[in-house]
């Protein structure tokens, strides 16, 4: 494909406000509700196990610290703003507060899991007196696949099969590293750009982030109190961490994803931009990084799927960060990438996903913290090796073991993670 990188920024790298999961619930709802006259009177939701897990404990910004899909479902019903997309949250009026709160405490907000579905499924029920309206959402936190009004179907566009079937997931899908090395090779002017307009938006996130006592603050913390060095290993996992921090606290502030996903964002574009500038690499250069960091992200998650039972930010974003740096350093190598790819998957590959929340911070500075472990060990030529464990004989097969065991060797992990996090619920 010509333009996959294009195509890759266009569907999977955007701003959004708030975790995704939610937002996508939220955007779910909306769309229902625009089709709506009066107002609202209940919303049921349907989801996947993993988009229900991801909003189980997460704060919603502009919701004075509020938590979860539920409230994201009643916000996006009674709002309406899905043309505000991923950053439906912004700037939410006090009033759609109080009224989705009055949603919930009339008890006309509901939330299922449906363990039969497989990737991105949200469905969102609302009501406006005897009127309804449906949304489904599948494959993608934003594809709308159905739409119905009183039963008469306004869009069909089918199942996630279908968004499978993208070119660009196609492609993705039969890429290898070195297709991805000549992606970024090709672009464009005004995707440099944008591209850079992802860093000054994380970084502004991880400034607010630091404002709050929680991860990234602390890892200051032990350097302002003489026990760690200022480095740049120490400042790529509080600066990663500060903005994971932000989002994950429901603070009123957008990052600029990746595959999708906030957090993973995070990683793919600062760890990249950190390093590059502490090694003196050139401004464009670090950029077509960040971009190559994109494109590994998503190529990763065309083979573990969008929300996998292990976490994204290591198998994924961590590995597509730790590929940017080794490739600022030494090129379109593919040995050296290979052992980048084997020695962070080896390092943290089984770091498994329980639900988006303040904790996710953490995984985020680990993140960090083996992509440039990894990277440096593989610029000098060493790191895993396909003699050791579930590593392969490249780069490629390296992900698709992976991708195995997660898909197969984890299969029962996320009902007995959403069965422990239930449980522990009023």
């Amino acid at each position: 494909m010509k333009n996959l990188l294009s195509e890759v920024l266009k569907h999977e790298v955007y701003p959004a406000m708030g975790c995704t999961e939610p937002v996508a619930v939220a955007f779910a709802a909306a769309t229902a509700g625009k089709l709506l006259k009066g107002k609202t009177t209940s919303v049921l939701v349907r989801t996947d196990p993993g988009t229900y897990k991801n909003g189980l404990a997460v704060a919603i910004p502009n919701t004075s610290g509020q938590k979860g899909n539920l409230l994201a479902a009643a916000v996006g019903a009674v709002a309406r703003k899905p043309e505000l997309g991923a950053e439906l949250f912004k700037g939410l009026p006090p009033a759609r507060l109080k009224e989705a709160s009055a949603l919930l405490k009339s008890g006309k907000a509901g939330i299922k899991v449906d363990y039969k579905k497989r990737g991105i499924y949200i469905a969102a029920e609302v009501a406006a007196g005897r009127d309804k309206a449906l949304c489904v959402l599948e494959g993608s936190h934003n594809r709308v696949s159905l739409l119905k009004l009183n039963g008469r179907t306004i869009i069909k566009t089918g199942g996630p099969g279908k968004k499978a079937a993208l070119p660009y997931k196609q492609a993705l899908r039969k890429a290898t590293f070195r297709d991805l090395f000549r992606a970024v090779e090709k672009i464009k002017p005004a995707e440099l750009t944008y591209i850079r307009r992802g860093v000054d938006m994380n970084l502004a996130a991880s400034r607010e982030g630091l404002k709050l006592r929680k991860v990234g603050y602390y890892i200051e913390d032990l350097i302002k109190k003489g026990y760690l060095k200022r480095d740049i290993l120490s400042d790529a996992k509080i600066t990663a961490a500060a903005a994971a921090d932000a989002r994950m606290a429901g603070l009123s502030v957008p990052v600029m994803s990746s595959g999708e996903s906030g957090n993973q964002g995070v990683v793919a574009v600062l760890v990249p931009w950190l390093v590059g500038k502490a090694f003196g690499v050139p401004e464009k250069r670090i950029l077509r990084s960040i971009a190559l960091s994109h494109l590994v992200n998503s190529y990763i998650k065309v083979f573990t799927g969008e929300l996998a039972p292990i976490c994204g930010c290591a198998v994924a974003a961590g590995v597509g960060a730790s590929v940017a740096i080794v490739w600022q350093r030494s090129g379109a190598d593919a040995k050296k990438t290979a052992l980048a790819v084997n020695t962070v998957i080896s390092d943290i590959g089984g770091m498994i996903c329980d639900g988006a929340k303040s904790g996710c911070a953490l995984k985020v500075a680990s993140s960090a913290d083996s992509a440039i472990r990894a990277a440096w060990m593989a610029s000098n030529g060493e790191g895993i090796t396909d003699a050791e464990g579930f590593v392969g004989n490249c780069a490629e097969a390296t992900i698709k073991n992976i991708s195995r065991i997660s898909s197969l060797g984890m299969e029962k992990v996320d009902s007995i993670i959403l069965d422990i996090m239930s449980r522990k619920r009023p």
